[in-house]
């Protein structure tokens, strides 16, 4: 359990020169952050013979690290062969996460395709609980997070994710929450700071506060329309109210990592720390 609420980039911070996992561990440090989410969003691009190193250098500067697993992913796709392929890239990124040395993967879980959302859930249900039996089986001890989705279209709300992970049988699996999607996928709602209590306290309801005390987040600023997210922004270039988040976050003494997923992400993981530590 992370001591505190943690503040991260999404990947090798932009400033970074030479730019690899190692030295990005190393300016997240220089930057005064706290973490650093692994991007295998394309693929698991760190591999097994050097992920001890990584591990090594993450212990040395003090640096939690998070993946965020790769897009390719629909647990409830059509097709029986992309459904072996998601449980596949799923496992691949939470066992090289695990070799790293890191706490907490995401993924985005499927699209509804046109299908009943009840249809979808049970579906995803049935194949996600074999992947965390096989994480289970081998050892691999860290989060998997199932990320609540930008746009109507993809599976992913809060309450059917928080209901999933209350239903699978395994005690390794918690949302993760993108504040960002939430606001997005909904046209603007999930923007208040009582929208943002009810956020807090759907997850405690169905998960209880170990949940609270292991949040993943993701934030950044977001446009959007009718179909949900459209791209990221900087968060003083959006409408999202991330100040007032903040307070609700130390309301509720949440402790987790803050992953900041904005175009210049290391500027409003900053930016977003120093607003967080003077409440």
């Amino acid at each position: 359990m992370p001591p505190s609420l943690l503040f991260a980039t999404a990947g090798i911070p932009l400033c970074t020169e030479q730019r690899n996992t190692l030295n990005g561990i190393a300016e997240v440090k220089r930057l005064g952050l706290d973490a650093m989410e692994l991007e295998f969003v394309q693929s698991v691009n760190i591999s097994k013979e050097a992920a001890p190193a990584v591990k090594k250098k993450a212990e040395e500067e003090g640096i939690v690290l998070t993946c965020h697993g790769q897009y390719f992913v629909n647990l409830a796709a059509k097709e029986q062969e992309k459904i072996d392929a998601s449980k596949k890239r799923i496992i691949a990124a939470a066992t090289r996460l695990w070799e790293c040395g890191g706490w907490s993967m995401c993924f985005h879980p499927a699209f509804y395709l046109g299908r009943d959302a009840a249809a979808v859930y049970s579906i995803v249900k049935k194949n996600l609980q074999p992947v965390l039996d096989a994480l289970d089986d081998a050892g691999v001890d860290v989060w998997v997070r199932p990320e609540t989705t930008g746009k109507p279209t993809q599976f992913g709300d809060l309450q059917e994710l928080c209901r999933l992970c209350a239903e699978l049988d395994s005690d390794k699996i918690l949302p993760c929450i993108d504040v960002a999607h939430l606001h997005a996928r909904s046209n603007g709602k999930w923007n208040t700071a009582g929208e943002f209590r009810q956020q807090l306290e759907l997850v405690e309801k169905y998960l209880g506060r170990k949940a609270l005390d292991n949040l993943h987040i993701h934030i950044a600023g977001i446009e959007y329309g009718e179909k949900g997210e459209k791209n990221h922004l900087l968060l003083d270039e959006s409408d999202f109210n991330y100040k007032d988040l903040c307070k609700v976050w130390k309301e509720f003494k949440v402790k987790g990592v803050v992953v900041c997923e904005s175009p210049i992400m290391e500027k409003d993981a900053v930016m977003l720390k120093k607003v967080y530590n003077k409440l």
